[in-house]
């Protein structure tokens, strides 16, 4: 506890002072221009991966990175979504799988999650990619990742199924993107729907 009081102190100390102005105009409000939907791993930071600066990003963050499907009891995700796409009017929706993730090895070894009852409960919302890579013939880090991979585009399907999602990806006033995150080399990799593969950023550019 310590070292986040001491990091709050730096940040009124240091960190603020330069920013006022920015705060000042984010305290009128906000208008951030994309919901970033990602998961809850300590090792993923939104902010720093994409350089954003607060009031750019309306965060959701959970366990795999999941999108409960419309009209589910787990109404925290359909909330966030909701506010974000028809109150505060955001134009991009990312979700951002990442490398390593947990959950997605919980899902494809449900005997590692014996006794974690709530986990497993909240892993049916990613039941669309589940299957056991214990059994694929690739190297077990490649099928976790391609696991990874699944699940984002399912749950960019998943959100395409929020009625007043759909009539605005249809309409053009909205777009979803699918990410993956390495955590190890700092890369991102993104959805592509045309080849439905993930591509570097320098293929995306080309």
């Amino acid at each position: 506890m310590k070292q986040l009081i001491d990091g709050v102190r730096r940040f009124k100390d240091i960190i603020y002072p330069p920013m006022q102005p920015l705060f000042e105009e984010l305290a009128e409000g906000q208008k951030p221009h994309t919901l970033f939907i990602t998961c809850a791993d300590s090792r993923i930071d939104p902010s720093l991966i994409t350089q954003s600066t607060p009031g750019e990003l309306f965060v959701h963050r959970n366990p795999g990175n999941l999108v409960p499907e419309f009209g589910s009891n787990s109404s925290g995700e359909a909330a966030s979504i909701e506010y974000a796409v028809c109150v505060l009017g955001v134009t991009e929706i990312v979700i951002c799988g990442h490398s390593q993730c947990g959950a997605m090895a919980g899902l494809a070894n449900p005997a590692s999650l014996d006794g974690l009852d709530h986990v497993v409960g909240w892993l049916e919302h990613a039941k669309d990619t589940q299957h056991d890579i214990s059994r694929s013939e690739t190297d077990p880090e490649d099928a976790l990742l391609k696991l990874i991979g699944d699940n984002v585009v399912a749950q960019l399907g998943r959100l395409n199924g929020y009625p007043f999602v759909a009539e605005r990806v249809a309409s053009g006033k909205l777009n979803l993107h699918g990410w993956v995150y390495m955590i190890e080399t700092g890369d991102v990799r993104f959805y592509q729907s045309s080849s439905n593969s993930f591509i570097s950023r320098a293929d995306l550019m080309e």
